[in-house]
């Protein structure tokens, strides 16, 4: 597959897992996860628990845009500047893996959070 292949792959997976937050959704949600994501977790609902509370900006988020992808020997970053719904900038790196059928998301760090004050 190559590299613009994989990257509308990997942006239409993330983009589908935001959908199904937004709808609450978190069964779906659940199935764009790597499975040693949703070892970790165990269920959707603790998985949504989860993100409600830890990444509220991707739970509810106001707009979404991917930034370039990025891509290491056997490890693979998409990046991500989601603009919540208050309109702050959060700019988050998803660790994506290529599963059998598709890409799943193997983590979530955020790389840039709000500057506070000024």
């Amino acid at each position: 597959m190559s590299a613009r292949a994989d990257e509308a792959a990997i942006q239409s997976v993330i983009q589908s897992q935001i959908t199904a937050f937004k709808q609450d959704d978190f069964a779906t949600a659940f199935t764009y996860a790597s499975p040693t994501i949703r070892q970790l977790f165990g269920t959707p609902e603790q998985f949504g628990m989860m993100v409600r509370q830890g990444y509220p900006m991707v739970w509810r988020p106001g707009q979404v845009d991917f930034l370039p992808l990025k891509t290491e020997p056997h490890r693979t970053f998409q990046d991500v500047m989601i603009t919540d719904q208050t309109g702050v900038v959060h700019v988050l790196r998803y660790t994506m893996i290529e599963g059998e059928i598709s890409w799943k998301i193997n983590g979530v760090q955020v790389l840039q959070t709000p500057q506070v004050g000024a």
